[in-house]
């Protein structure tokens, strides 16, 4: 019996003129996640199909689970349109599972099937009842609900339902930039990003010695991890050293942070621009720790007319920690390699800076010329979750 692997793109129906674009998308990334199997991909307006060889299902399921725009798919047999056809496949279905009761849903799209949808469900439940004789009809609750859809060229049966990644196609949306450090926020606000369809780019900012080839090694398997739900991620590298011992020369202790988020937020402007980013995504949550209450982050913000996405603003920490565990980023966050946001955290940050002050203090040196430096020795890695090792720099 031929099978097939339905797609139902939930949200993307809603997009009525623009629904190509989006169906298309899909399309694409899902070619592109699953090129090392022998597959075929097809697609209509309503539903996209997947033929597949049958030793391959399991690691086929597991990759398009990571398909962002999927809401649920099946795994249906095809049957031609002939009822008796239908009637036979829907019996082995039920003979191979031995449920007690069952119910029969068809969805007639094609209007030239003679038998209407109510009618079908009738013939076939009948059919099921003199053939079985342990079973029943629950049209209530049944222990197995089993769906048929008639369309133009085919019918398909099937009976257990798999929920999909949702959200929009990653590309549906352009370039965001990242900013990934090694903790536990910001791989999830990528995540919720890239779900939202935004093709990811990532900036990690580095200041070695301060910090460690280990610690940019856990950001490289952090991206690896987002990649999972895309083609790849082009990972770059700012060496922010000489400016994060700029400020903490030159620069009053509790504005030290207030400073560095304003020179990452400028150098993240130029990436933008330099990356064809329309938007600057970070993983501050409101209240969090010092730099993110709402007077930080507003004098941190002035220095950028870039629109900044907190896809996890508004998640409390317990919350952010559960989508972490889900995308399985949590336990590389907790490895215990510094970023430069930590590396240097003053006793007594400024809770509510002014933007006069933070201005009058970077002002103390020249910041300008040490982010011309930064911007000029980044270095690019692309990753993708497969891969083991990171030789060569872009």
């Amino acid at each position: 019996m031929d099978k097939v692997i339905l797609i139902k793109y939930g949200e993307l129906s809603t997009k009525k003129g623009n629904r190509n674009f989006f169906i298309n998308t899909l399309s694409s990334n899902i070619a592109a996640k699953l090129s090392k199997y022998d597959v075929s991909i097809k697609k209509d307006r309503a539903h996209m199909y997947i033929e597949f060889k049958d030793s391959e299902l399991d690691n086929i399921r597991r990759d398009i689970e990571k398909v962002f725009g999927i809401h649920k798919y099946n795994i249906a047999s095809i049957v031609e349109n002939d009822i008796e056809k239908i009637k036979d496949v829907v019996l082995k279905v039920i003979n191979d599972n031995n449920p007690k009761t069952f119910k029969i849903e068809t969805k007639r799209s094609n209007k030239n099937f003679p038998i209407h949808s109510g009618d079908v469900n009738n013939v076939i439940g009948g059919y099921v009842l003199k053939n079985i004789s342990s079973i029943k009809v629950d049209v209530h609750n049944p222990e197995m609900l089993i769906k048929v859809e008639i369309r133009e060229k085919n019918a398909y049966v099937y009976y257990k339902e798999y929920k999909g990644a949702g959200g929009y196609p990653v590309g549906t949306q352009p370039i965001g930039m990242l900013m990934l450090s090694g903790g536990i926020d910001s791989p999830v606000a990528g995540y919720m990003a890239l779900k939202r369809g935004v093709k990811l780019e990532c900036v990690y900012f580095e200041a070695i010695p301060h910090t460690s080839i280990e610690a940019r090694n856990k950001v490289i398997e952090l991206t690896k991890k987002l990649a999972e739900y895309t083609n790849y991620i082009n990972l770059h590298i700012v060496n922010f050293t000489k400016i994060q011992e700029a400020i903490y020369k030159n620069c009053r202790e509790d504005y030290c942070i207030t400073i560095m988020r304003r020179m990452m937020y400028r150098i993240m402007e130029n990436m933008c621009k330099a990356h064809k980013g329309f938007a600057i995504i970070n993983g501050e949550s409101i209240g969090q720790v010092a730099s993110q209450t709402l007077v930080s982050m507003n004098v941190i913000n002035s220095v950028t007319n870039m629109p900044v996405i907190r896809p996890v603003a508004c998640l409390d920490k317990l919350e952010i920690i559960d989508i972490a565990r889900n995308i399985g980023t949590f336990e590389i966050s907790i490895l215990p390699y510094e970023d430069c946001c930590t590396v240097f955290v003053p006793k007594h940050p400024v809770i509510n800076p002014k933007n006069e002050t933070a201005i009058i203090e970077e002002n103390k040196f020249d910041y300008k010329s040490l982010i011309d430096e930064a911007l000029n020795d980044i270095q690019t890695i692309k990753v993708r979750a497969e891969e083991k090792e990171f030789s060569d720099l872009l």
